[in-house]
């Protein structure tokens, strides 16, 4: 098929103009309008574009022929009502992350799609970068092995955000890319979080998430607004090799080390395990050649060729309904706030007398 999709942006704010400039970029799709309650805003969007159709009403983009497809780009809490609208108008549909703020409405939108045959896809932006789909590929080879660990780091100096907290605010960039390239997508055994608010903001500025994974293996995220130094990294370790995603580092995005504790010198039963001495492999780094694109220019594409090909998207609702769900996890386990009280480090007269009874 050569006729171009057409495509309207919903929404105007920080994420609309990056869509509406790639989507007309984009060899697959004619931008049609622009769709934000603010008809300046959007006028400028409109402009920096070369121009497009400016609406202010939903009811009125929706009611119009000409669009194929809609791109949302509002607050998490509008995603919904917004996407249920736009596919009950036989519009196929990509949501910004994350796709809903709650897992009923985001089941509720994958349902939605599915009954009426229409594409329904969570625009996770980093899963089309260069870096993260040749993790992908190395990871579905086998090239690292099998998958010990994933530890990830996304720290910065940031906007402390008036409606979520820093889990639901940055978290959703590292869940999607774990999900993107384990295989069978990411589902973790529980969830574990802390978040600490040092500012008194009312909710977490700092974060951290443990997801205990099938076989042993556990993967951490770390979230920060608070940091004054900006770090965007993913380690994740394998029975072969470690891979290391500096995403702040364009030389060399990635990077494979033929480092780690080789197990097939370990000992096969686990008491004997336990007792062996590790043997450590210490071998060749190398960094593979990566293609330059722009991520949404590439998930531009993957939206036209899902439709057109009448298949998921590669990071489709239920992608975005499996990050969902551990962002839903997490603000239980914060509730929940179950933690281990530490012992006193002091000596009491009983400890004394215990020791002296002992003696």
């Amino acid at each position: 098929m050569n006729t171009k999709l057409r495509i309207a942006v919903i929404g105007a704010g920080y994420w609309g103009p990056n869509l509406a400039r790639n989507f007309r970029a984009s060899p697959d799709w004619n931008l049609v309008a622009i769709c934000d309650l603010d008809r300046d805003r959007a006028q400028r969007v409109a402009d920096g574009v070369g121009g497009a159709r400016v609406v202010t009403s939903l009811n009125e983009l929706l009611e119009s022929d000409d669009i194929d497809a809609v791109a949302i780009a509002t607050p998490a809490a509008t995603h919904h009502g917004i996407a249920r609208a736009a596919l009950s108008a036989g519009k196929h549909v990509m949501v910004e992350k994350p796709l809903a703020d709650t897992g009923v409405k985001g089941r509720d939108m994958v349902r939605a799609a599915a009954d009426r045959g229409l594409v329904l896809m969570a625009d996770h932006t980093y899963c089309y970068t260069p870096a993260v789909l040749k993790i992908r590929e190395l990871v579905a080879e086998g090239a690292l092995g099998d998958i010990l660990f994933i530890d990830s780091v996304r720290v910065n100096l940031g906007l402390i955000q008036p409606d979520v907290d820093v889990f639901w605010d940055l978290a959703p960039h590292d869940l999607s890319i774990i999900d993107f390239v384990l295989p069978g997508g990411l589902r973790p055994l529980s969830v574990s979080a802390h978040g600490a608010d040092p500012l008194g903001a009312g909710k977490a500025c700092v974060g951290y998430l443990a997801l205990p994974l099938a076989n042993g293996a556990m993967a951490h995220v770390h979230v920060n607004w608070l940091s004054p130094t900006k770090i965007r990294q993913m380690i994740i370790g394998g029975t072969k090799r470690t891979l290391v995603w500096d995403d702040l580092n364009p030389q060399q995005r990635v990077s494979v080390y033929d480092r780690g504790v080789d197990l097939s010198l370990q000992a096969v039963g686990g008491e004997a395990r336990r007792e062996s001495t590790i043997s450590y492999r210490l071998g060749d780094t190398w960094s593979p050649a990566l293609p330059e694109h722009e991520a949404l220019g590439a998930m531009a594409t993957e939206f036209a060729r899902s439709i057109r090909e009448k298949r998921p998207a590669r990071t489709d609702g239920e992608s975005g309904l499996r990050v969902l769900a551990v962002l839903e996890a997490a603000t239980r386990s914060l509730a929940a706030a179950e933690l281990a009280p530490v012992a006193d480090i002091r000596a009491s007269a009983d400890d004394l007398s215990l020791i002296g009874e002992a003696s």
